[in-house]
């Protein structure tokens, strides 16, 4: 009966064990006590884009960002422990200079973004009252069509720019002509603006410049040879776990007429004078026949 005792004991004391060290591994990595959730967001070749946390962070917090299981960002209340690429780990030269680390939230932004940054980020949020994880899922594609458009249109006539994609309410959408600030939309109605309504530097397009409110494409009319130049549109696309900034530009150039305002009046004139000239010819050639018959 001692020995049988004895058996059990050891027995239970290994069983122990065993749930001391699952309990000691599943915290090492960060096992979520509210499970984890997955996120898929798909971007442009040469977009930012900014994975939220949905927290605001109170410095008691490790929020540690992986990238395939490589530590890429770090931060907690520890300064020496905050990092990002290189600084965390040496595997991580592809992020060299494109990684930023919200100080406030710890959401990380991936600036100026390749084909070679997809797959799968996971965040980590270890506190000392419970432990999360988040999966976001990040696919790039290549850019389908040519990074700048090029536009021709001859004076006079209208030109209209369209974004690459469909916007939604809270995506925020700000024009630029050769980096002047011409036009913005926003959710807030109060914050839409164009021309001289948003920059005082663009009175060349004073009540020229027209926005569509619900799909953010901008339209010029009227153009004349000075709305030559580089058109840029600055997107926002934001959701409630990640935010997108893409940026398409759309090249314009704009053709004079062949003849100036000018030229044409003095060609106006020259022809008055012509038909003025012949019509006397004519005039005087009747009077001539005439009188020669009486």
């Amino acid at each position: 009966m001692i020995q049988i005792n004895h058996s059990i004991s050891v027995g239970e004391m290994s069983l122990l064990v065993n749930l001391l060290s699952v309990i000691l591994i599943s915290t090492n990595h960060g096992a979520s006590s509210v499970g984890s959730d997955k996120v898929s967001v798909s971007v442009m070749e040469g977009d930012s884009v900014t994975l939220n946390t949905g927290v605001k962070t109170t410095r008691q917090e490790d929020i540690r960002w992986y990238y395939n299981n490589i530590l890429i960002a770090q931060i907690n209340g520890d300064i020496n422990k905050t990092c990002t690429d290189v600084q965390c780990n040496k595997d991580t030269e592809r992020f060299r200079d494109r990684l930023k680390l919200d100080h406030q939230t710890g959401s990380l932004t991936i600036m100026n973004i390749t084909n070679t940054h997809s797959g799968e980020y996971i965040l980590q949020i270890i506190s000392s009252s419970s432990n999360s994880e988040k999966i976001f899922s990040v696919t790039v594609q290549g850019v389908s069509a040519a990074e700048r458009d090029e536009v021709k249109k001859n004076e006079g006539e209208s030109v209209t720019f369209d974004p690459p994609v469909a916007r939604k309410p809270n995506d925020v959408m700000t024009w630029y002509f050769n980096d002047i600030h011409i036009a913005e939309i926003t959710g807030d109605l109060s914050e839409i603006c164009t021309d001289v309504q948003c920059n005082e530097d663009t009175e060349r397009f004073r009540d020229r410049l027209k926005l569509d409110h619900q799909t953010g494409s901008l339209t010029i009319t009227h153009t004349t040879n000075t709305d030559s130049g580089e058109y840029k549109l600055q997107m926002i696309i934001n959701s409630s776990s990640f935010s997108i900034s893409r940026v398409k530009r759309f090249n314009l150039i704009v053709i004079e007429s062949g003849l100036s305002s000018g030229a044409v009046a003095g060609i106006v004139v020259g022809v008055l004078l012509v038909s003025a000239v012949v019509t006397a010819g004519v005039i005087y050639y009747c009077h001539r026949r005439c009188a020669g018959v009486l």
